[in-house]
C-alpha cells in the first residue's frame, strides 16, 4: 500500500487525489487543508453569484468522499503552531503540497498602507465568509471606489460592490456581507487598468456581466479606446470580442442610473493620497503604448474620488516554512513536480498547482499540472518504500495536539449552513468564522 499526504483540498489538491486513485490500486490519499471546509478557491474565491462555478464543488465532493481518499480537514503544516513539514514527511510515503498562491502582489507606491486601501483578496474573503476574514468597514462611508486592475478578480469584485441586496439574497453569502452591501452609499466603481483594453485579462463573458447589472450603468471613455494602437480587426479572437463590447458600451447615450462602473484604460496608479486620516483619492499618471507592446508615462496625471482602493494586480506564493521557495517567481522549486533542495530532487516531496507553475491559467488548467506531478510520484514509487509508518497518521496528529476534522465533520458545517439559511428565510447561509465553523463540525 502506497500512502500519500496532499496538502490543500482546492481544485489541484482534488485532481491530484483523483489521479492518485486513478492511476494506482492501492493508494491511500489524506487530503489536508488547514480550514475546516474543503474546495479551497472555489468555496472561498468565487463570486456567490457565480453559481455555475460554484457547483464545481460537486465534482470536488465525489474525489473526498472516494473510498480511498479521506478528508482531514483543521490541519495547518508549517508555520507557528503547524505541524512541522519533516514531522508530515515521516507519516507518508509521499507528501503533495497544492497550498496556492495564498497572498496579493503590491502596487508599490506611497500611500498604498493608508486605511480604505485592501487588496482585492481581502475583500473577496469578507463577501466569501472565509474564516480569516474580518469585517473591516470596507464599505463604511464610501461613495466612491477605484478597482487597480482588468482581469477577471477585478471584475468579480467591481460587480459585487454594485450587486442589488435582492440580487445576492438567494446566494450563500453571508449574512453581515449581505446587509453590509445592502447598506452601501456607494454609487461609483473606477476600474482601472495601466494599459489598453487589447491587453486586458477578463473574459468576455465576465465583462458582458457588468453590463447586465440592473440600475446601474456602464461606461467607457472614447478617448482612451482610440489610445490602443491595434485595430480590433488585428486582435486575437477574446480581445478582439472585448474590444468590440467595449467599444459599442461607449457609444452608447448617458443613462440616470443609480450606480455608474467607469472602465479607464491607459492610467497607472503612483499614489494614494490621503483626506481625514484614510485614502481620499489615487492619482493616476497618464501612459502611452510604446513600440515594445508596453506603455510609458507621460507625465500628464489625473486624480479620482475613491474612499475604497482595491488592487487586483495578481496573486503570489508565499514560503511554507521547512520547504524551499523561489522568492522571484513565487514558487517552490521543481522538476516535473518533484521539490528541490539545493537543486537536487528531494524524496518523497512534491508540488502540484498554483506553487508550482505560479498563479496561471483557469481551474481545469490543474488536471494536466495534477497529472504531471502523480506521474512522477508514481515512477518515483518503487524507491519511497518504507516500514516505519505509524498505523493511522490520525493518531499521530492527535499526539502532536491536532484534532482533525473529518468528512462528517464537514457534512456537518454543511448542514448548520443549511439551517442558518431557513432561519434567516435565505437558502444556504456561509458560517464565517472559526469558533462557529469548528462548532458546527463538532456536531454528532
Amino acid at each position: 500500500m502506497l500512502r500519500v499526504a496532499v496538502v490543500g483540498s482546492g481544485p489541484s489538491g482534488c485532481y491530484t487525489a483523483q489521479s492518485l486513485v486513478q492511476l494506482h490500486p492501492e493508494v491511500r490519499v489524506d487530503v489536508l487543508d488547514r480550514l475546516p471546509c474543503p474546495y479551497g478557491l472555489v468555496r472561498y474565491g468565487v463570486a456567490p453569484d457565480h453559481e455555475k462555478i460554484k457547483s464545481l464543488q460537486g465534482s470536488l465532493r465525489t474525489v473526498l468522499e472516494h473510498e480511498r481518499v479521506r478528508f482531514l480537514g483543521g490541519v495547518r503544516v508549517g508555520g507557528p503552531g503547524g505541524l512541522p513539514v519533516q514531522r508530515l514527511r515521516g507519516l507518508y510515503h509521499a507528501v503533495v503540497y497544492c497550498v496556492g498562491a495564498a497572498t496579493d502582489r503590491r502596487l508599490g507606491i506611497p500611500g498604498e498602507e493608508l486605511p480604505g486601501s485592501w487588496s482585492a483578496t481581502e475583500f473577496v474573503s469578507w463577501y466569501s465568509a472565509h474564516p480569516d476574514a474580518a469585517d473591516a468597514g470596507f464599505l463604511r462611508g464610501v461613495r466612491s471606489a477605484v478597482v487597480v486592475g482588468v482581469g477577471n478578480v477585478a471584475v468579480d469584485v467591481t460587480r459585487m460592490l454594485v450587486r442589488g441586496a435582492a440580487e445576492l439574497r438567494a446566494t450563500d453569502i453571508p449574512q453581515a456581507a449581505l446587509d453590509a452591501l445592502a447598506a452601501s452609499g456607494l454609487t461609483e466603481v473606477h476600474m482601472v487598468g495601466r494599459r489598453g483594453p487589447a491587453q486586458a485579462r477578463f473574459t468576455t463573458k465576465e465583462l458582458r456581466e457588468l453590463g447586465a447589472l440592473p440600475g446601474t450603468e456602464v461606461t467607457v471613455d472614447q478617448a482612451e479606446l482610440a489610445l490602443d494602437p491595434a485595430g480590433p480587426g488585428a486582435l486575437p479572437a477574446g480581445p478582439r470580442r472585448n474590444v468590440e463590447v467595449l467599444r459599442a458600451w461607449a457609444a452608447r447615450p448617458a443613462t440616470t442610473a443609480a450606480r455608474r462602473i467607469r472602465l479607464r484604460f491607459f492610467l497607472r496608479p503612483v499614489e494614494l493620497l490621503e483626506d481625514g486620516g484614510r485614502v481620499g483619492a489615487v492619482r493616476f499618471e497618464r501612459t502611452a503604448p510604446d513600440a515594445s507592446g508596453g506603455v510609458t508615462g507621460t507625465g500628464r496625471y489625473e486624480d479620482v474620488p475613491a474612499q475604497l482602493v482595491l488592487r487586483s494586480v495578481g496573486y503570489r506564493g508565499v514560503p511554507l516554512e521547512g520547504l524551499p521557495f523561489d522568492p522571484a517567481s513565487g514558487t517552490i522549486p521543481h522538476r516535473e513536480g518533484r521539490v528541490l533542495r539545493d537543486g537536487a530532487p528531494s524524496p518523497g516531496e512534491y508540488v502540484a498547482g498554483w506553487i508550482k507553475r505560479g498563479p496561471t491559467g483557469v481551474i481545469g488548467t490543474n488536471r494536466p499540472c495534477a497529472k504531471e506531478t502523480v506521474t512522477t510520484l508514481l515512477a518515483d514509487a518503487p524507491a519511497l518504500g518504507r516500514t516505519d509508518l505509524p498505523a493511522d497518521p490520525v493518531t499521530a496528529l492527535r499526539a502532536a495536539g491536532i484534532a482533525p476534522v473529518p468528512w462528517d465533520g464537514w457534512l456537518a458545517i454543511e448542514r448548520a449552513e443549511a439551517e442558518l439559511g431557513t432561519r434567516l428565510g435565505r437558502g444556504v447561509v456561509k458560517l464565517a468564522d472559526w469558533d462557529t465553523l469548528l462548532g458546527a463540525a463538532r456536531v454528532p
